[in-house]
């Protein structure tokens, strides 16, 4: 599909120090991604991506969860913080919390998230870990649109990374975050480009085919776990 006419207006939540996010903004700064960072909002007043969307001129915000007294309310402050930009696509991007169902299904087919694993290997957190634990000879990350099952949307893409004997926590995290900031400028450029999209039952669909599996950026050979 031709690109649309202007940017797609995005926004991204963050919780951290916002590596994506400025692999992001660097896509954006260089042409290579068709969108429009609307905003970017924090549920941590600390973090540290904050400054990277400041210095970007980015507008930056925080709703910080601690001062809600439940899940649903602090969801329903989020939406009205979010819904002021008027977003086609909400990114995210290190945001660490669990969004409620109804939250979910608003943006249903305009939410999308990374994962610091091959899904649907290790949801949730301690991914690498997990994956030395396991003794998996190949990790990576996940693109994926987001559902109310945590970490259990259809994946859209992924890049695999090399588990070597010697690694450590520190050593693979590195590895894997050098491939998550390939993976999510691609990622939002499809769906900008109107190549990507969610169908009505649920199933990714890229250049009108759906998705039967992600597709691999960096297939690498022998056995996962």
């Amino acid at each position: 599909m031709n690109a649309p006419a202007s940017p797609l207006p995005i926004v991204i939540l963050i919780s951290g120090r916002g590596s994506n996010l400025q692999s992001i903004i660097d896509a954006v700064a260089s042409d290579m991604l068709p969108v429009e960072i609307r905003a970017v909002i924090s549920n941590r007043p600390v973090a540290e991506g904050l400054q990277r969307a400041t210095q970007a001129g980015i507008p930056a915000t925080v709703i910080d969860h601690s001062l809600y007294s439940d899940r649903a309310k602090f969801d329903q402050a989020l939406r009205e913080g979010i819904e002021r930009w008027q977003p086609g696509l909400i990114v995210l991007a290190g945001f660490m919390r669990i969004l409620t169902a109804g939250f979910v299904h608003h943006y249903q087919g305009r939410m999308l998230n990374i994962h610091p694993s091959l899904l649907p290997d290790f949801p949730g957190l301690r991914t690498h870990q997990r994956a030395l634990e396991s003794g998996c000879k190949q990790h990576g990350a996940s693109i994926h649109f987001v559902t109310a099952a945590v970490d259990g949307g259809p994946v859209v893409l992924q890049a695999r990374v090399p588990v070597y004997q010697q690694d450590t926590v520190t050593t693979l995290a590195t590895r894997v975050l050098e491939q998550e900031h390939r993976l999510y400028p691609l990622a939002i450029r499809w769906f900008a480009e109107q190549r990507l999209r969610l169908d009505s039952t649920g199933h990714a669909v890229l250049d009108d085919k759906v998705l039967t599996e992600p597709v691999i950026l960096t297939p690498e050979s022998g056995t996962l776990c």
